[in-house]
């Protein structure tokens, strides 16, 4: 039997899932291509952005990761096109030809039409990305400490969140907290706990995927840290100057959009239906209508489970989705296929959101936990979930040592340019 060519076009929660699952396989001959050339574990990106972890600590090479399965070629390199009648992937180093294709190129940040506001207002969902925040966040307090003007102070430390989910509650929770604890002993002209941090959300209640009663309490919990969240507000335009809301201008010089997401536009090449946000409409087994060998998964797939509702685009989503098509293909090429396809489901285990120390929100089935228990939880399933036992190590000594110190290792600004000016 000839072996079945398989092409996953992203290294994230999905893609890697799927590869590990046909690792080995020699039914299989597998491509892995990624424009980067590292896996990371995404729930924790706000803590590389927050001077909490490196980015080490949460990313690893894809290489290192698939190495030892002889049957997985992986190229780091970008997917141009998808020519679903031909069975070819172009990519900016050539034609790629499969017999399944697996796309889970993720998705990236929506501005609503107003994608100016991204040099305003960086999203967070790479470590560049991170990186920059970060160095955004700590610059502000430098430039603060260089004026003895007060309403440039001001202006330099207000920091502006837009969107309530949790992104933007961790990242809200996280500045406040180094505001009120790290750095509050730093500096000589400023004093960093007057810091105003500031929550969008247009919505009425922020983490809405959770139940109300939770929402409730990690707003409580955000403004015990001194976060000023507005509900029912809506951002209406950002310069560099600050962010507007309605009639009110709030002068700040860092602002961080984490309001809305769009899928890869990598999608619109495949034909098929796509959902308002650019999400590839598919299957109970996550194909799309009329080819049962292209498969779409996390991020970028508008999928529904049994009951109809949306799947929500988190890690668990993409990982069930990734293992699913992995046995899929692997039964399928071993000439042991199912008609019809078993549908993919999704089973549910809850979700968990961290608000700041000893602050977080747990929901599993009936199960609501808040405060310090559900931060425990928090911390075991991320620690549990990243890859490899170093990153799972340094994460945790990392951890251990700021609970105790309340200080951030990885507190480094890094400019953005890199040739040497000193003549």
């Amino acid at each position: 039997m000839a072996h079945k060519k398989v092409v996953i076009l992203g290294g994230g929660f999905a893609g890697i899932n799927v590869a590990k699952i046909l690792g080995g396989d020699m039914n299989c001959h597998v491509t892995m291509i990624d424009r980067g050339n590292h896996h990371l574990f995404q729930p924790l990106l706000y803590q590389v952005a927050m001077a909490g972890l490196n980015p080490s600590d949460i990313a690893s090479p894809i290489r290192s990761m698939l190495r030892r399965y002889d049957n997985i070629f992986t190229l780091m390199a970008e997917a141009q096109q998808i020519d679903v009648e031909r069975r070819v992937v172009m990519t900016d180093f050539g034609d790629r030809e499969y017999d399944y294709l697996v796309v889970a190129c993720g998705a990236t940040h929506d501005y609503f039409g107003r994608d100016e506001w991204e040099e305003f207002a960086p999203g967070l969902k790479t470590i560049p990305q991170a990186t920059e925040i970060r160095r955004r966040v700590l610059t502000a307090f430098e430039a603060a400490e260089r004026t003895y003007d007060l309403e440039e102070q001001t202006k330099c430390m207000t920091f502006v969140l837009v969107g309530g989910g949790p992104t933007g509650v961790e990242l809200a929770g996280a500045i406040a907290e180094m505001a009120h604890n790290t750095l509050k002993k730093d500096f000589k002209t400023i004093d960093a706990t007057h810091a105003k941090v500031i929550l969008v959300q247009s919505g009425d209640r922020i983490l809405k995927q959770f139940p109300a009663s939770l929402s409730a309490y990690s707003k409580d919990a955000l403004a015990s840290l001194g976060v000023d969240v507005r509900l029912g507000s809506r951002v209406t335009d950002i310069t560099a100057d600050g962010v507007q809301i309605g009639d009110e201008f709030i002068a700040a010089k860092t602002v961080i959009w984490a309001a809305g997401v769009k899928a890869n536009p990598i999608g619109k090449s495949l034909g098929a239906e796509l959902d308002r946000a650019g999400q590839v409409v598919v299957g109970n087994d996550l194909t799309i209508a009329g080819h049962p060998e292209v498969f779409v998964i996390g991020d970028q797939a508008s999928a529904k489970d049994e009951d109809g509702k949306m799947l929500p685009g988190v890690a668990p989503v993409a990982i069930q989705q990734g293992q699913y098509v992995g046995k899929l293909i692997r039964r399928e090429a071993a000439g042991k296929a199912t008609v019809p396809r078993r549908p993919f489901h999704y089973r549910d285990k809850g979700q968990v959101a961290t608000i700041g120390r000893r602050r977080a929100v747990m929901q599993s089935g009936r199960l609501r936990l808040t405060g310090s228990i559900a931060w425990l939880g928090w911390l075991f399933i991320h620690i549990l979930y990243l890859n490899g036992f170093r990153n799972r190590l340094f994460v945790f000594f990392s951890w251990a040592w700021s609970y105790v110190t309340f200080a951030r290792g990885a507190r480094l600004i890094v400019p953005k340019r890199w040739k040497n000016n000193i003549n």
